[in-house]
């Protein structure tokens, strides 16, 4: 589904969107709904504004597909399907995929404790399993929490945490936010800590592990973990936020470094393809999806929802319904981006958000297009 849309780039600028070939409503009212949706979101963004990208997918195929506004404000570069977006928390999801499959491996369980992998860890991660990481009920402190005033570098760029700078300090620490196991709390320290043990098990940089066992096989060429100097993000779209009035450039904070829990970047055209593969179970077997689609419980009641609702989670995916459908979904939010995913898979249904600015609720448009397409 790689659509370029280089030779139709001043048309595309100057209308403020860019259409993907291909894209067909269920019953054949194509025309219809196109409308419908690009109601919802072209009053949100102008021609030469960053913007959004949006994918719905029903029953395996793209049946709606357009970019919005722009990549960055340098170039103006229209948004397509092959603008690749920080994707800042959903890319746990990618994070709970590496680990199961170092489960289905053989060589991790989801019930050993954090000790064990790494023997150095504090006391207090013996009763931290790699299951409570998943499943967000380790307990283990929040690391923005652990960080010292922000600092930047001579040229004026925010200084950086990265992985292994995130463990010394929780290793620092000498107690747990609550013993592990008893309460839900969202924590992109164990999504972090995750990354690492990948790295510890495998033997293998975390993003070369994702590129070979999850990227690489589901042709998802152009998704990455973005690692400064290491690698470079093609077709990149870069985060912005609206300040006194202004459209500015807020694409990297002190925290944007780390990788386990937020530094993937992908595509409409590479996220289509890990739907696909959701859908059809070719990465990961039923089997191997069970448990993490099982809500965790615990004794101090359900996850909460951004808004802080009760909810359900399980391996890097909400896991609550929404209008008594089943769904599986995340979000993510970051300094400049904001990006969801909602997945009804009984309904054959997803739809992708994608934002390089910070001023929209990503979720919540998601939620619009689904209800238009589970109304049907």
């Amino acid at each position: 589904m790689g659509f370029p849309f280089r030779l139709a780039a001043l048309a595309a600028v100057l209308l403020g969107t860019v259409s993907l070939p291909g894209a067909a409503a269920p019953g054949g009212s194509s025309d219809q709904m196109d409308k419908r949706l690009d109601a919802i979101f072209a009053p949100l963004v102008s021609a030469r504004e960053p913007g959004i990208a949006v994918l719905v997918i029903k029953d395996g195929n793209a049946v709606f597909e357009r970019g919005y506004g722009v990549a960055d404000l340098r170039s103006f570069r229209p948004i397509d399907s092959r603008t690749n977006f920080r994707l800042a928390s959903v890319s746990k999801q990618f994070t709970a995929a590496a680990v199961m499959l170092l489960v289905r491996d053989g060589r991790l369980g989801y019930d050993d404790p954090l000790a064990s992998i790494f023997p150095d860890f504090p006391e207090y991660g013996r009763a931290i399993t790699v299951r409570r990481l998943l499943n967000q009920t380790s307990g283990l402190p929040d690391y923005e929490d652990l960080m010292g005033p922000a600092k930047k570098t001579p040229s004026g760029e925010p200084v950086q945490i990265k992985d292994s700078e995130v463990s010394e300090l929780l290793k620092a620490a000498d107690s747990v936010q609550f013993a592990p196991g008893t309460k839900w709390k969202y924590s992109n320290s164990g999504y972090v800590v995750l990354g690492l043990i990948v790295e510890k098990i495998s033997g293998r940089p975390f993003g070369r592990f994702l590129n070979e066992r999850i990227f690489a096989p589901l042709k998802m060429h152009r998704t990455l973990a973005y690692e400064k100097g290491i690698n470079e993000v093609p077709d990149r779209a870069y985060g912005h936020s609206r300040r006194d009035g202004a459209w500015r450039e807020t694409d990297q904070s002190p925290t944007s470094a780390t990788l386990g829990d937020g530094g993937i970047y992908s595509s409409l055209d590479d996220l289509a393809r890990w739907d696909d593969s959701l859908r059809r179970a070719t990465l990961l077997g039923e089997a191997d999806m069970r448990p993490a689609l099982a809500p965790v419980q615990t004794p101090a009641g359900p996850p909460e929802a951004p808004d802080g609702s009760p909810a359900a989670y399980g391996f890097g995916w909400f896991l609550d319904p929404w209008k008594g459908r089943g769904r599986m979904w995340h979000y993510g939010e970051t300094i400049g981006f904001r990006t969801a995913i909602h997945r009804f898979p009984a309904d054959g249904l997803t739809v992708v958000v994608l934002a390089n600015r910070s001023d929209l609720d990503a979720s919540a448009l998601a939620l619009k297009v689904a209800g238009l397409f589970l109304a049907e």
